[in-house]
């Protein structure tokens, strides 16, 4: 079984929602299974934990999860055109995989929310893509043979799924976005399956 890591943070709840669709896609692939994950919020109280798997939604990721998976998808909201602090937290603890390539060859995709539609979606993959690119991961996007790339009035983009939230947080994922969401996870259960049929 190819287990592709779907790991997200999510403020309002549509990055969660896009993991679930990029879930959806990635078990479209026969053989493929997906597994979902999320990173703690960053707390200022430093004596605070969170358990270890909250009360609601998907449980904490650790480094195992990252080491045992055939591929991965990252995704978060934008905050000011970069990644959410929590999931930057988390990748800064990386570091033993780094050293050990744990990462390296494996095949990974971004994807983010914004509340304007010209928040930094853009800005916010590309920097998703960078810690990705030092653990040697082989980062895939969207291509335009994906029709709905060509026909969103909001989200989607070649670098990766993304979602325009709307002013208040409200706006509905839209049928474009969950298209290129689901296709994104079909894409890296694809890659993920040939580089193990290559290896």
């Amino acid at each position: 079984m190819n287990e592709i890591l779907v790991l997200y943070y999510s403020r309002f709840g549509k990055v969660a929602r896009m993991a679930h669709l990029i879930a959806r896609g990635i078990e479209q692939q026969p053989g493929a299974r997906a597994r979902i994950r999320t990173v703690p919020p960053v707390s200022a109280v430093c004596e605070q934990t969170e358990p270890p798997v909250p009360d609601s939604g998907a449980p904490y990721d650790d480094l195992q999860d990252l080491e045992e998976c055939a591929g991965l998808a990252l995704g978060s909201p934008t905050r000011f055109g970069n990644m959410a602090a929590p999931l930057k937290y988390f990748l800064d603890s990386t570091a033993t995989l780094w050293t050990r390539g744990a990462l390296a060859g494996k095949p990974a995709a971004v994807f983010t929310s914004t509340s304007s539609m010209h928040g930094g979606q853009e800005a916010t993959l590309l920097s998703m893509m960078i810690p990705l690119l030092h653990h040697g991961m082989l980062v895939l996007g969207l291509p335009y043979t994906e029709p709905a790339l060509r026909t969103t009035h909001a989200g989607g983009t070649p670098y990766g799924a993304s979602h325009f939230d709307g002013p208040g947080n409200d706006r509905p994922i839209d049928e474009d976005e969950k298209v290129l969401c689901m296709a994104l996870g079909r894409r890296l259960a694809h890659a993920s399956a040939r580089l193990a049929r290559d290896d």
